[in-house]
């Protein structure tokens, strides 16, 4: 076929800014879907670092194997660059909501995400090399690469800083794949308008644009309904908020009278037995410590602990340090969370830092009474980081000598090894460490440790009382019973460089149905 025609009428300058622009928005969606996928499968499944590595390499396999096979691809070019800009349109901008809708069906859930990654990576590596031969009678082989590879790159980091800075916190995963599904059916339409003369198949094209184009803005309206049916499906009750952040998906369920709040599909509480928790976690540090003046909560931005500790009139300040400023948002301000907070999050005692507390511990100098660690369980090296003695040595450097530490340290019955190894890592920093458990009926027995490098907390007197608990009595004690089925004690310390713990955390918890 003769280009010669075409390139005339469009012009030289014409030519190489629209073909250029594809490569732009080929590698901006084409990373855009990888980090969707990415993204998804680490909330969906855990583990982010192996889930990111799954997914990247498939997804570069893939490419090779779309540019092995482009060679095959000898005549046509601009209609075949225009069927798989549509395919890729519609694969890419349907896949968050495919992958949300069969989750619950976990015999496939993994093929099929690995097959979308597949199939849009072998498309994307199709697409550059033909137009490199589209473009090669006309540039310079030299010009020709660069010019490519340079589109192709800076589209690359145009999506990995929007993705996590724009796009997550205005649009959430499923709608930013929806958006850039219609990007990708956007450019096969200016392809089709500026070289209509050249194709043999123009109003098919058209046609399939369009209705591709159609599916995606019907899935985009209805988005939140479909998610919101996926999401109750998968929990089993009424989802009453959702909400996707750059950090992590906040859902809000509600059966009968029991409110349950789930992070990353991770369930943080239940209002019907929460009470036994956050008295368990805050009363036998507060009860203990020599002083309460001054008091850190790092996590607990659903604002629990924090009325807990607010029960006690000596306290002055209190310091809560949340990665996701939409989490204490929430619980600052929605009026059915508030009841369960009791307004804790508006206290004037309080002082909200919105940063990763791992961060923040680093650089902190102020002391502190009472220190309260509430953060999720080490699914990930993200989380796990938090529970490394590398962590816990910043964290005693903002102690005094009559401070009590505690942590909450994930269930000693369906995970014993991980709450023997946060138990054995931590007594590498402190000097005093104590373990105890409280059953919860939503979770089963949960475990927490008290720290001090003062006392034996376990045969140390309460210094202070309060008559509001419903659960906690003040004798620690009767928490400190473990049974031989809780006991393990063939564990590593969790270090930064290996992080043992979350390997532990997910052998345990995957066999837990």
């Amino acid at each position: 076929m003769n280009y010669c025609g075409t390139f005339q009428a469009v012009g030289r300058k014409g030519l190489s800014a629209i073909l250029l622009f594809s490569v732009l928005i080929i590698s901006t969606c084409g990373l855009i879907y990888e980090l969707i996928a990415g993204a998804l499968a680490s909330y969906l499944l855990g583990d982010s670092v192996r889930q990111f590595s799954f997914i990247i390499g498939i997804y570069l396999f893939a490419m090779g194997v779309g540019s092995y096979l482009s060679k095959f691809i000898r005549s046509n070019l601009f209609d075949k660059f225009i069927d798989i800009e549509q395919i890729i349109g519609l694969v890419g901008g349907i896949s968050s909501i495919v992958l949300f809708l069969i989750f619950h069906h976990d015999a496939y859930f993994e093929i099929v995400l690995y097959s979308i990654v597949a199939i849009t990576g072998i498309c994307v590596g199709v697409e550059i090399p033909l137009l490199m031969n589209i473009l090669k009678n006309r540039f310079e082989f030299q010009d020709l690469v660069s010019n490519i590879f340079t589109f192709d790159y800076i589209g690359a980091l145009f999506a990995s800083i929007a993705f996590p800075i724009f796009l997550i916190p205005n649009f959430g995963l499923v709608r930013t794949s929806l958006i850039f599904g219609l990007i990708n059916i956007l450019v096969s339409f200016l392809v089709i308008y500026k070289f209509k003369d050249e194709l043999r198949r123009t109003s098919i094209h058209y046609f399939k644009g369009v209705a591709i184009g159609l599916i995606l803005i019907i899935l985009f309206i209805f988005s939140n309904d479909i998610l919101k049916y996926s999401e109750e499906k998968l929990m089993g009750e009424n989802v009453i908020f959702q909400k996707q952040t750059p950090y992590q998906r906040i859902v809000l369920t509600r059966a009968n009278n029991d409110i349950k709040l789930f992070l990353n599909n991770n369930l943080q509480f239940s209002s019907t037995d929460e009470y036994r928790y956050h008295e368990s976690l805050v009363h036998p540090a507060m009860s203990l410590a020599d002083r309460i003046d001054n008091i850190l909560v790092l996590g607990g931005g659903d604002g629990m602990a924090v009325r807990e500790v607010l029960k006690y009139k000596d306290v002055k300040l209190i310091t809560l340090v949340e990665l996701d400023p939409e989490m204490t948002k929430l619980f600052q301000t929605n009026h059915i969370l508030k009841q369960f907070n009791h307004g804790a999050l508006n206290s004037k005692k309080l002082k909200i830092v919105n940063q990763d507390a791992f961060l923040w511990a680093k650089s902190a100098k102020e002391k502190y009474d009472v220190i309260i660690i509430d953060f999720p369980d080490p699914s990930n090296y993200s989380v796990g980081k938090l529970y490394t003695n590398y962590f816990y040595k910043f964290i005693n450097q903002l102690t005094t000598s009559g401070s009590i530490t505690v942590v909450q340290t994930t269930s000693p019955f369906f995970a014993p090894k991980s709450f023997w190894c946060i138990h054995k890592t931590l007594a590498t920093i402190f000097k005093h460490t104590n373990s105890y458990h409280t059953y919860l009926p939503s979770f089963g027995e949960w475990g927490f440790a008290l720290c001090s490098d003062r006392l034996d907390m376990l045969e140390a007197s309460p210094k202070r009382k309060i008559d509001s608990l419903r659960f906690y009595d003040f004798k620690l004690s009767n928490l400190s019973y473990f049974p031989q089925d809780m006991m393990k004690n063939d564990v590593e310390v969790n270090q930064i460089y290996n992080q043992i713990l979350v390997r532990y955390f997910e052998e345990e918890w995957s066999t837990v149905q």
